[in-house]
């Protein structure tokens, strides 16, 4: 049973992987949500497409000021430091975090995202660990539902998913669903 990970969700501005626009976390430890972290992303590639923004209503005009995701992602790793390893001495912290399973829901997308924006920063990528509640809902329901995306799994393990499409929103019921599923 996972008891300690961090749940990520990343909304991309057009077609580009590395064009994430904003950002959800949740993290949680023994079992309980300790933590969430949101934040806006000028993409990269810097333009949206119409069907993308359709989906989760994140304009141009919201990112321009917003900071890139190398930045985002130093905020974020600081948090998680403090939160998962205060008592501990860190040697390289982008690695320590490498310890931490990821959860997603469909974390083939996600992980994706979080290598292309790696690589466009020429950041190292460590190779971080991800569960799938995907993979963990077909699984586990099967032919039980009638599909298994992200707002109808949420229903099936007790969490009312609002606010489908935003990041923080979607971070939020993949935690919970990995609580009741990993």
């Amino acid at each position: 049973m996972l008891r300690d990970f961090i749940a990520i969700d990343f909304e991309t501005a057009n077609q580009e992987p590395s064009s994430v626009c904003s950002i959800g976390v949740v993290m949680v430890r023994d079992g309980q949500i300790v933590d969430s972290f949101y934040s806006l992303i000028q993409p990269e590639p810097n333009y949206y497409n119409y069907w993308c923004q359709r989906v989760h209503g994140i304009s141009q005009s919201e990112t321009d000021d917003a900071p890139v995701f190398s930045k985002v992602w130093q905020q974020l790793e600081k948090r998680i430091v403090e939160l998962y390893f205060s008592n501990q001495e860190l040697d390289d912290i982008r690695y320590q975090i490498a310890t931490l399973p990821f959860v997603a829901h469909n974390a083939r997308f996600d992980e994706g995202c979080l290598k292309a924006v790696f690589r466009v920063y020429q950041m190292d990528y460590p190779d971080y660990r991800f569960y799938d509640t995907l993979t963990a809902s077909r699984r586990q329901f099967g032919h039980s539902l009638p599909n298994h995306q992200l707002h109808t799994v949420a229903a099936a393990c007790g969490y009312d998913l609002e606010n489908h499409h935003h990041a923080l929103a979607d971070a939020e019921a993949c935690a919970a669903i990995a609580l009741y599923l990993l």
